[in-house]
């Protein structure tokens, strides 16, 4: 059993295809099988199931995959940490984001980093949701994510940097517009623009609105970010449930209020890496200089 088999084994269980990792390696179908196979004798079970359309693990063969996908990863993870410290001071830090956070969360701190490591690249890599931003971790060469925390995912660790409130936006000319602060009774009956379907954001109010007892009115508006959401109710296309986001009221939104909604559980969001420790430091000055702009007082 080698690295190389391994390599190959994964990668075959993620395309679902023999032929399209030959083609990715610049090899043919049968040395790719020469690999799988190898393993196969191996571990004394077989791994793959070839049918019609491709090939997928079986059970022992997922096992496999995912104990050798994480353990890749780690390998992976480290040789890049010891070329950046042989490179000395330069380096890459590879960062997934949603599509709103460096402007809400990081730029300040982008700028600040970048003045401090002008010879660190910052790399930028724009998921549609938290979701998708767990799945790229799992890939090799991406150091942190900023993410909407949630429930534990598997080789992971969390860690929230900031509690967002509720706030309930609305035109000026609302009638809300001139409260101190929404109840959550007040939202039942709403017509409120929806957030993304299946996003963590989206699955957290869904939840804190059935155990408040609070059915909002069918919506007929959804957006894909926050920011859109916001938009649509400064143009009175909807009002909006979202989370208070850094920004929006230093801006200056002179069409727009924000009105709290207490009752609703604050939104954490903040970074997720695989394993803390063995991030770069360039990384990790990274994470914590977002850190200390989004909890300084």
């Amino acid at each position: 059993m080698t690295l190389d088999d391994l390599r190959v084994f994964v990668a075959v269980c993620r395309a679902g295809s023999l032929s399209a990792v030959a083609r990715e390696l610049g090899c043919t179908q049968s040395a790719v099988s020469q690999h799988v196979r190898r393993l196969e004798r191996e571990v004394g079970v077989g791994l793959v199931e070839r049918q019609s359309r491709g090939v997928v693990p079986t059970r022992a063969g997922r096992v496999l995959q995912q104990a050798a996908a994480e353990g890749m990863s780690g390998l992976d993870l480290a040789l890049r940490r010891l070329a950046e410290i042989a490179q000395g001071d330069g380096g890459v830090v590879r960062i997934a984001t949603g599509s709103v956070t460096v402007r809400h969360f990081m730029a300040a701190a982008v700028a600040e980093f970048r003045r401090q490591h002008p010879h660190v690249s910052l790399e930028f890599q724009t998921e549609s949701s938290s979701r998708s931003c767990f799945d790229a971790l799992r890939e090799p060469g991406l150091d942190l994510a900023w993410v909407t925390l949630g429930a534990p995912v598997r080789g992971v660790e969390q860690r929230p940097v900031a509690h967002l409130p509720w706030v309930l936006a609305v035109p000026v000319d609302d009638e809300l517009a001139g409260r101190e602060r929404v109840e959550a009774a007040d939202l039942a009956g709403l017509r409120l623009i929806s957030l993304p379907e299946g996003s963590t954001s989206r699955t957290q109010l869904d939840a804190a609105y059935a155990e408040l007892g609070i059915a909002a009115a069918a919506s007929d508006t959804s957006v894909a970010d926050w920011d859109t959401a916001i938009l649509l109710a400064e143009l009175g296309v909807g009002r909006a449930v979202v989370p208070d986001l850094p920004g929006w009221r230093a801006h200056g939104r002179p069409g727009l209020r924000f009105v709290p909604v207490p009752e609703l559980p604050p939104l954490a969001v903040g970074w997720a890496v695989r394993r803390w420790e063995t991030l770069s430091p360039a990384a990790r000055v990274f994470a914590d200089t977002v850190t200390r702009h989004n909890t300084a007082p």
